[in-house]
């Protein structure tokens, strides 16, 4: 598979061309994106605004859980209407604001940035309205009823102070400044705060343990794990902290999930039922030569935005960071339809979801011992935010 060459380098010209524009958005003190974003914080956080009332972007992107789902119980996020389910897990949104926009670098032959799992949004504009016209999700018929929803909101007066006279009027401009308040309050220094124990160890502020160095030295290692390839891990040039991803899209193996409720979901939402297969990236661009991908995730706050990969089969990190050590080496379960706890009940790991296009070079033997694969998940922890000092809150 090639690699960006940003990778290699823990950083480098790439890493910076990723990062530097967002940190713009970031830093700018503009005031009308300063009122665009309390706007948009206004939308993010209203139930009022599924169908029927009830659910917010805050439901399934909740703060006290690293802006990610923090019901814990299933590995996808249950819908405003009672019984139905999303079909992945559903990320966190911290940090989302410094993916570039998507696109396919024809000189590296891979597709890189955009939005969800899947990339099938090229911007967080484009990403905004989604959810809310998901059946799955806040279930709204139409656009329509979301710029109604709106306008009957007690902020509604807020789009003609910031848009002009008669922005709700129309429904497609009403919808574009929606996403743009939306979008707006996703690049605040709130989703993107910087303030885990690894920054300020870059910043001189802290010590890691000798288990968390060990561990940071295998993930930058690339003789053993190796995991900053795709997780970079250094910052930039200029000082830019790493983000953990490169915003590129790869298949790692992961099996199919049997606890996922939507392979089971009524009421023609899934017509395949068991036989649903989840092609990522490849149904996004249409093409079968990029099925089973999905976006690189960031690393930070990973210890706390559990369970992991798109369809949530891992309950724990540290069963995370095995597979990605050993899934090549252990032999294959009897059946695809194994859960997590089975599969390390029996040592084994099932058939890869997608079978075409697993990454093989990068991961699946990694030669870790027990003991480095918990050197590594020492390393993952020291990647929350809001350390104070003494422990990560």
């Amino acid at each position: 598979m090639t690699r960006l060459t940003g990778k290699t380098l823990f950083g480098g010209a790439l890493a910076a061309a990723l990062i530097l524009p967002a940190l713009a958005d970031k830093a700018s003190t503009d005031p009308s994106q300063a009122t665009r974003a309390r706007l948009g914080e206004a939308l993010f956080f209203d139930p009022g605004l599924s169908s029927p009332p009830g659910q917010s972007c805050a439901s399934c992107h909740d703060a006290a859980a690293a802006m990610s789902d923090p019901d814990r119980r299933l590995p996808v996020s249950k819908g405003i209407v009672p019984g139905r389910v999303g079909n992945r897990n559903a990320p966190t949104i911290l940090y989302a604001a410094f993916s570039p926009a998507f696109h396919y670098d024809a000189r590296e032959g891979l597709y890189i940035g955009g939005q969800f799992l899947d990339g099938r949004a090229a911007t967080l504009e484009a990403q905004a309205m989604g959810p809310f016209l998901n059946p799955l999700e806040m279930a709204n018929p139409d656009r329509r009823t979301v710029v109604d929803k709106v306008r009957r909101a007690a902020y509604a007066g807020d789009f003609d102070r910031i848009f002009g006279r008669g922005a709700l009027e129309r429904t497609d401009t009403a919808s574009a400044h929606i996403a743009e308040a939306l979008a707006a309050f996703q690049r605040t220094p709130a989703f993107s705060p910087f303030s885990s124990k690894y920054d300020a160890w870059l910043a001189g502020r802290a010590k890691l343990t000798n288990q968390e160095l060990r561990g940071l030295r295998l993930f930058e290692s690339e003789a053993k794990g190796n995991c900053a390839a795709c997780h970079t891990s250094r910052p930039g040039p200029a000082g830019e902290p790493p983000l953990f991803t490169d915003f590129t899209y790869d298949n790692l193996g992961v099996p199919r999930n049997p606890d996922n409720p939507f392979y089971t979901l009524a009421g023609g939402h899934n017509p395949a039922a068991a036989l649903w297969v989840d092609r990522g990236l490849g149904a996004a661009v249409g093409r079968r030569a990029e099925d089973g991908k999905f976006k690189v995730p960031t690393l930070r706050n990973v210890a706390v935005t559990a369970p992991y990969m798109h369809n949530g089969y891992f309950r724990s990190l540290r069963s995370a960071v095995a597979f990605y050590n050993d899934r090549d080496r252990k032999p294959l379960c009897r059946s695809h339809f194994v859960s997590e706890a089975e599969a390390l009940r029996q040592q084994c790991w099932p058939a890869p979801e997608v079978i075409a296009n697993v990454n093989h070079e990068e991961l699946g033997d990694l030669g870790l011992t027990d003991g480095e694969v918990d050197d590594i998940v020492a390393f993952l922890h020291t990647l929350t935010d809001g350390w104070t000092g003494d422990a990560a809150r």
